[in-house]
């Protein structure tokens, strides 16, 4: 949003325009930048969780329909926080009987009461942010759990390195990594070509990675290097 549009919109000087937008931004709800303001993710900044769990509704079901086809009856599976993960879990009950394990407070509202699910319910210290819990006691709890999968989500992808900007969530994301026989990266293209505060991992950790659009060539030629598979959940595919 442009500074002068708001200010137009809410008939307000652009003073009082700027401190709302301290305000927001102090809260995580935004990111302030140049002459506005964004909701999009930056290196160090990625937006509440209600925000991005409306936005890319039928790309994330795309690609949580794709993921979903990596699940079979009788597995344990770890699916991570993030919005686009919590679609994933909206149809896990579809594999039923199923153990999931998960810090994603979305997920876990979702399947508490689902017949066929063995939920476990990772807990710790809870992020409105993230709609999800971390900390100590997630990762020591994820440490001495093991998984037949694990669903990872990240908001940047460049070039052999995935990032993420918070370093909470980065550890918990490690901890699902390294209790997982297999890793499924989820990421939406857009993501492709960005950076984030904190390496969360390289490609090579991953055995597939789901996105919703065929990316660029150079990024399709890197993960091809990496011999990484990558499935797009296009339309056409469906």
């Amino acid at each position: 949003m442009d500074l002068d549009e708001l200010s137009d919109r809410f008939a307000v000087s652009k003073m009082t325009i700027h401190r709302d937008l301290d305000d927001l931004e102090q809260a995580g709800m935004l990111r302030k930048v140049r002459g506005g303001a964004t909701i999009e993710a930056g290196s160090h900044f990625e937006s509440d969780f209600r925000f991005r769990q409306q936005q890319e509704g039928e790309a994330k079901r795309r690609m949580a329909e794709a993921a979903l086809e990596l699940v079979e009856p009788g597995m344990t599976v770890m699916v991570n926080d993030g919005s686009m993960a919590s679609v994933l879990g909206e149809l896990l009950p579809q594999k039923r009987p199923l153990t999931v394990i998960t810090n994603n407070a979305a997920i876990i509202d979702r399947l508490k009461t689902e017949s066929g699910i063995n939920l476990i319910a990772v807990g710790g210290r809870y992020s409105v942010k993230f709609n999800g819990f971390f900390g100590v006691v997630a990762e020591q709890a994820l440490s001495r759990l093991s998984a037949d999968i694990a669903f990872i989500s990240t908001p940047a992808v460049s070039g052999l390195r995935v990032y993420h900007m918070d370093d909470d969530v980065v550890r918990s994301k490690r901890a699902m990594i390294a209790s997982a026989a297999r890793r499924c990266l989820l990421l939406n293209h857009k993501r492709f070509n960005h950076t984030a505060l904190h390496v969360l991992a390289t490609i090579d950790e991953f055995e597939v990675i789901i996105t919703d659009q065929e990316p660029s060539v150079d990024v399709r030629t890197a993960l091809e290097g990496a011999n990484v598979p990558l499935r797009v959940a296009s339309q056409a595919s469906k």
